[in-house]
């Protein structure tokens, strides 16, 4: 998509909402191996199941502040009290299931870090510790999941963590830049397929 104010072209997805367009400008698809904001990923991709990206992005200072900015240390301890008041937050997704899913998921983390020293470590590996380079000529062309993504979700699952299938497992690979979905003709394709 041509953005006629800046003269650049984006990935079809990113539309003309301005919270939208500064995402995929300055987040999307930049390789991410700090342990927080994995997380931070792996919580607001849960939150999305069913729902539009849009959404979430716009709700993500909410989810911020009311989840103790995704430390899952602190998250891991949540009490009846808390998931109360989440359910009455109006500024994030008000969904239970998705709450406790966000409670056990930062358990599950901390038993990752465990073994592993870092999430990223084990995360990492289903990449081979590299960014996967696609080549999609229009936002249509790329997968909603793969091999890897459903790989990742197996394990996931096996290792304690909900809402993690297939799909949401792929979009936070788009996110964490483990994979570069960008469209070819998009500005951040070539700057994010350089090598470093």
């Amino acid at each position: 998509m041509k953005n006629d104010k800046m003269n650049i072209i984006r990935c079809d997805w990113a539309g003309d909402d301005e919270l939208m367009q500064q995402y995929h400008d300055e987040e999307w698809g930049v390789v991410v191996r700090d342990d927080r904001k994995l997380f931070e990923f792996i919580t607001l991709d849960a939150f999305q199941a069913g729902l539009s990206w849009q959404i979430i992005l716009h709700k993500r200072e909410n989810f911020r502040k009311a989840l103790d900015n995704f430390e899952p240390a602190i998250i891991a301890n949540y009490n009846d009290k808390k998931i109360s008041e989440l359910l009455s937050n109006k500024g994030i997704v008000r969904n239970r299931l998705k709450i406790n899913a966000t409670i056990n998921n930062a358990k599950a983390f901390l038993r990752v870090q465990k073994e592993y020293g870092t999430f990223a470590d084990y995360i990492w590996k289903f990449t081979g510790n590299k960014t996967i380079v696609n080549k999609w000529n229009k936002w249509s062309d790329a997968p909603a999941g793969t091999e890897i993504s459903d790989a990742m979700s197996d394990d996931l699952k096996r290792r304690g963590f909900k809402f993690v299938g297939s799909t949401i497992c792929y979009a936070f690979m788009q996110a964490a830049g483990m994979v570069n979905d960008h469209q070819t003709d998009c500005f951040r394709y070539k700057e994010l397929s350089v090598k470093k």
